[in-house]
């Protein structure tokens, strides 16, 4: 596993199966310019997502739907829409590890200068006062952890246990370090 830094006490969490899956794909990247990062297009034939051609088109869900599928949970119907993971599983008011996370990103369209809404989905691995720390893909083009500001969740759910929830689930108070997030895409 690659240096998860100060989240490196996640490698030792027995579960849940979601976020140990999420884990394996710490550090994948985004390929620069025109290129494209194999790994990122695997996954996507893997779901069965044909019409997903490059790593420069948002993947925060691909990258969730992998995992959940991987884990033993279907995805929802149209998993590259972040903003329909807000219907997945059961609604968690109060997050807690593992727990996805979906939140509202307002893009300036440059051809209108209009705001138009987009989203953005990931893992719940903590909290501080101001921000959820959010484990996902496509953050920084990447693969990692970032701060994302609490006014800005839309929804929280929870996998529907098939046999109990994992006795790790629980609320995770991190301390505010690095920046907040602005832009996941």
């Amino acid at each position: 596993m690659k240096n998860l830094g100060p989240y490196a006490w996640l490698e030792r969490e027995a579960g849940p199966r979601l976020l140990k899956e999420a884990l394996r794909h710490f550090g994948v990247v985004e390929a620069a310019g025109n290129h494209d990062n194999p790994t990122i297009l695997a996954w996507a034939r893997e779901l069965g997502l044909r019409d997903y051609r490059h790593d420069a088109t948002a993947w925060c869900g691909l990258f969730l739907a992998l995992c959940a599928q991987r884990a033993g949970y279907p995805p929802p119907a149209t998993p590259l829409w972040a903003l329909s993971w807000k219907t997945w599983g059961t609604a968690a008011p109060e997050p807690m590890l593992g727990d996805v996370l979906v939140f509202r990103r307002n893009v300036l369209d440059p051809a209108t200068h209009k705001s138009a809404l987009y989203g953005h989905v990931g893992l719940y691995v903590g909290e501080d006062l101001r921000a959820f720390h959010v484990y996902g893909g496509n953050q920084s083009d990447q693969v990692c952890i970032q701060r994302i500001a609490r006014d800005r969740l839309v929804a929280g759910r929870r996998c529907a246990w098939r046999v109990g929830q994992p006795r790790n689930v629980r609320k995770v108070l991190l301390s505010s370090f690095g920046t907040l997030s602005t832009a996941e895409a």
